[in-house]
């Protein structure tokens, strides 16, 4: 591939299984480490996380330096961020509340060059960490290598899923399953693992693979990841920063408790 550091890409459209770090605590060595102990890719979440633009910039590399791909989800319809964190080097994003073809269309424009969309051109930190010299690799290559999800949360998303995933510029479908819960029982509850969201797991599944695109997930525990590969889900993103060091102290207290 003409951008061997841009692994991302690479491995989602070889058939290959990919499961992600979340990093929501906006300190590089965090993500860092995630990367660093297996995490093929990182999730920076700039939604409900603590990562400001600052922080980003220091956290794509990071992941980077740590052997992982850095994705960044950014916040509901900014996709001035969104180009900003490609420029920094991310290899993906998440964009939430995606609903509409039009949602769709108006990511992948901020996310792909022409003809493609309209990203505009900056790469100038993407392409040091990436070791290119010659940034016209970049150019020609950067629509193929960069991953954009469209996550699903709504009704109506469930109801335009083809149109979104059919839109020129999505790679695929990244289903979020607590969001996605609260809207199917019109907020009575909170539950990401209910049969309702298997139901639509396993469409959005039919759905991406019958397009040639990407189905992702949100998964709450590591074997609800495993779960989920099983199930043909592709992209998973595993527990969060925060969760797993949450059950890291609370297994070492009730030890010291005991």
């Amino acid at each position: 591939m003409a951008i061997p550091a841009f692994t991302l890409a690479q491995a989602l459209r070889a058939g290959k299984t990919v499961f992600s770090g979340w990093c929501s605590l906006p300190y590089p060595i965090v993500s860092e480490t995630l990367a660093r102990e297996g995490f093929a890719a990182v999730v920076l979440e700039a939604q409900h996380g603590l990562w400001d633009v600052g922080a980003l910039l220091t956290g794509v590399a990071a992941v980077r330096q740590g052997g992982g791909a850095p994705i960044v989800r950014v916040p509901v319809g900014d996709f001035a961020l969104a180009s900003r964190v490609l420029d920094f080097g991310a290899e993906g994003l998440i964009a939430p509340m995606i609903n509409t073809a039009a949602d769709a269309h108006a990511f992948a424009a901020a996310a792909k060059y022409p003809p493609v969309g309209e990203r505009s051109w900056g790469p100038h930190r993407a392409t040091a960490l990436a070791g290119l010299p010659d940034q016209s690799v970049y150019l020609r290559e950067a629509n193929d290598h960069i991953v954009t999800l469209a996550m699903i949360e709504t009704r109506i998303a469930l109801d335009n899923l083809e149109a979104i995933v059919g839109t020129p510029g999505i790679d695929g479908l990244f289903l979020g399953p607590s969001d996605l819960s609260i809207a199917l029982s019109d907020g009575k509850s909170l539950d990401p693992q209910s049969k309702d969201i298997d139901r639509e797991i396993d469409r959005m599944v039919a759905v991406t693979q019958k397009a040639g695109k990407i189905p992702g997930v949100f998964c709450h525990t590591a074997d609800r990841a495993k779960a989920l590969a099983e199930r043909g889900v592709r992209f998973l993103a595993v527990m969060s920063d925060l969760a797993m060091l949450r059950a890291g102290i609370g297994g070492a207290i009730k030890v010291l408790k005991s």
